[in-house]
């Protein structure tokens, strides 16, 4: 069974960065493509960034383009989301997901697992 748990999550002002963190256990991770999503208050799940199992191939909502990068740690059971220049509709709580493949996938259905959720609060 695989395990995602994510880390990282806060209280930041507008402006300002975060780093989430999300470290997946319980398999081999081989061809294992992970990607992060996002849930504001009264809204739908969206996505956010994806990267290929290799790291070499990312890609990411138009909205956090150019603010967000999307990493992987060498052992690649780890993906990192740096945010910068946070802005208040950033606030959402932050979902790691994976699954098999070495592509990148940025649909929530393509994604059988799934971490618990971190909480980024942004205030203006």
């Amino acid at each position: 069974q695989v395990q995602l748990v994510e880390s990282g999550g806060g209280l930041v002002q507008a402006g300002g960065s975060l780093r989430l963190s999300c470290a997946a256990s319980g398999r081999s991770f081989t061809n294992y493509a992970m990607g992060w999503f996002r849930q504001a208050p009264g809204k739908e799940r969206e996505f956010v960034a994806a990267i290929s199992w290799s790291g070499g191939n990312t890609y990411y909502a138009d909205s956090v383009k150019g603010r967000f990068t999307i990493s992987r740690g060498n052992a690649k059971n780890t993906v990192y989301l740096q945010m910068n220049s946070l802005k208040p509709e950033d606030t959402a709580v932050y979902y790691c997901a994976g699954r098999g493949g070495s592509s990148y996938y940025t649909r929530d259905h393509e994604y059988p697992y799934w971490g618990q959720g971190t909480q980024v609060t942004v205030s203006s």
